[in-house]
């Protein structure tokens, strides 16, 4: 769910391009094109802008929560170097295609369980056929079970059905096949989205904090202070964080944003609870006004 969460190109128009529109799953997929990038799209589905992509510069990231995403993938490991990546969630395949043009040779694994959207985004928005992606067309959990213990340096998830993330993947027990798939110092990385009271968000950080060592979260200021909805980037891992440079990226990004670590994180959760499977919800409905020009 991106939502206004964008750089410079939102609710424009192509150079003369048409929208592509079509059928799947989901709802009504449409590309639309980026008026200030020849070969840039915007996939929405039912209105709802999903992800943004440039075919000639895929190292081009539009979206504020994807710049963040991208730039973890940049401190995962030395530049250049490549990674085994899950990414849970495929929308344009943006941040496949932003690590793949980034980190060559990484081997990548995209579980998108929308199959008629993997079809209409590989037509009209070709993989590059070098890079090494691997897309299964089944839901995220069922994917994420058939990756090989410790196989993943990065598990991205960013899910959402009806702008909303499934219920099943907010859980503990989720996050448990997530460390199962992680090398032992590999990262879950995972776009939220809640407004206020953040209740979802917080819920969500418990969870992650009572299965990973450390933590650490990324957001608009606005967001932080429950003011609207939006999205936040969270990183957890068993091994050492590089919060200092992501903080001073996300601070730089040209809609900054705040990142927050160790006591402070723990005290915005406010005492929330882990959540379990038994108790898991989906997250919030964004309000309508999310995807108003």
């Amino acid at each position: 769910m991106a939502g206004k969460d964008r750089g410079k190109g939102r609710q424009q128009r192509g150079r003369g391009g048409e929208v592509v529109a079509g059928q799947v799953a989901g709802g009504r997929a449409e590309l639309e094109p980026d008026r200030e990038r020849a070969d840039a799209w915007t996939l929405l589905i039912d209105g709802a802008p999903q992800s943004h992509v440039d075919l000639a510069d895929p190292g081009h990231l539009d979206f504020s929560y994807q710049r963040r995403i991208g730039h973890l993938i940049d401190l995962a490991a030395p530049a250049r170097r490549p990674l085994n990546v899950v990414h849970l969630g495929g929308g344009a395949f943006t941040l496949a295609r932003y690590t793949a043009a980034t980190r060559p040779r990484s081997s990548q694994q995209v579980v998108e369980i929308d199959a008629p959207l993997v079809a209409f985004v590989r037509e009209h928005l070709p993989l590059d056929p070098q890079a090494r992606v691997r897309v299964r067309a089944v839901d995220a959990r069922a994917g994420l079970a058939k990756v090989p213990d410790g196989w993943a340096d990065l598990v991205i998830a960013d899910v959402f059905s009806g702008a909303r993330t499934p219920a099943h993947l907010t859980s503990a027990e989720f996050l448990d096949d997530v460390r199962r798939a992680l090398a032992p110092t590999g990262w879950y990385v995972a776009n939220l989205a809640d407004g206020p009271p953040l209740a979802h968000l917080r819920g969500q950080i418990a969870t992650a904090a009572s299965r990973f060592a450390q933590l650490a979260l990324a957001a608009d200021p606005v967001v932080w202070r429950g003011k609207r909805f939006g999205n936040a980037v969270l990183v957890a891992s068993d091994g050492e964080l590089p919060v200092a440079e992501f903080t001073r990226r996300v601070a730089g990004d040209p809609h900054p944003g705040r990142v927050e670590h160790g006591r402070a994180l723990a005290d915005f959760t406010g005492g929330a609870a882990p959540v379990a499977d038994a108790s898991a919800v989906a997250s919030p409905q964004p309000p309508p006004s999310v995807f108003r020009g």
